[in-house]
């Protein structure tokens, strides 16, 4: 039965991730996410097994099956990601559904929401270099409510407490203020903007956990990406000054941290230590 759980919320994250790709690309071009999809070299009309998630870019090989014009690996990334966050979360909520599946169902539908919103923040920053307050500022809304209805895995209506409440002001607070002093060359200030719904929904000690783990994921990837480069191309493809969107790395932290439940003293056992 798990196994078939875990095929069905693999498919199901897959089907979301598909939507998810329509917002991406349709968000802010003026184009609403309704309508039917189509190609966008040649504006052919997709039929409905060219929008199988994941399947359909195998089968057609990554090209339009009209004008054979290439389609993007975005494609089968995200709906394959978001599969797998939907199965991460299935599996982080599991034990709850024997005995509270209504709470299992609320939880697992409030972070799937959360995920998702960060999915297509993570892509669309990788596209644009550049993370849109409306998302933004949605994934801090949902956050920001959720800290009144949710403690730990219990849904609960309370006050959260001061450090919860201040999270969401205290954790961009630096990034900020980084973004000011060097003019928006060192960070953007989307990223301190993000920090706001990662402070909301993680509080203090996730917050600051996740925001170090991005650190890290960003540093090893910007060391592999060099690394890589170099057996490329003689001297690199990559250098110190491509422009890596840092969006992405907060965004996959802040997932790690809630389906691991991730906090300072999860880093504190990393050092030996203790706080």
């Amino acid at each position: 039965m798990n196994t078939l759980i875990t095929i069905v919320m693999f498919l199901f994250g897959s089907v979301i991730g598909s939507f998810l790709n329509v917002v991406i690309l349709r968000y802010r071009t003026g184009r609403s996410v309704g309508g039917r999809s189509a190609c966008f070299s040649c504006d052919k009309k997709l039929s409905w097994y060219e929008l199988v998630p994941i399947a359909s870019f195998a089968t057609q090989r990554g090209k339009c099956t009209g004008c054979q014009a290439r389609i993007s690996w975005q494609y089968p990334i995200v709906e394959a990601i978001t599969g797998i966050l939907f199965v991460l979360l299935y599996a982080r909520f599991a034990y709850l559904l024997p005995t509270m599946p209504l709470l299992f169902g609320i939880l697992f539908a409030y972070y799937a929401f959360i995920a998702s919103v960060l999915v297509v923040l993570s892509a669309y920053d990788m596209r644009h270099k550049i993370l849109p307050d409306g998302l933004t500022m949605l994934f801090a809304g949902a956050a920001f409510v959720g800290m009144f209805f949710l403690k730990g895995d219990a849904l609960i209506l309370h006050v959260p407490g001061i450090w919860d409440l201040c999270a969401g002001i205290l954790l961009p607070a630096p990034f900020a203020l980084i973004w000011l002093i060097s003019k928006g060359k060192w960070m953007g200030l989307g990223d301190a903007k993000l920090m706001i719904g990662i402070g909301f929904l993680l509080g203090m000690s996730g917050g600051i956990t996740a925001v170090l783990l991005s650190f890290w994921i960003g540093a090893a990837f910007s060391i592999m990406l060099l690394i890589l480069g170099g057996f490329v191309k003689r001297g690199g493809v990559f250098s110190m000054k491509m422009a890596i969107p840092f969006g992405p790395f907060l965004a996959l932290s802040t997932l790690l941290a809630v389906i691991w439940q991730l906090d300072l003293g999860f880093i504190a056992q990393m050092f030996g230590g203790s706080f």
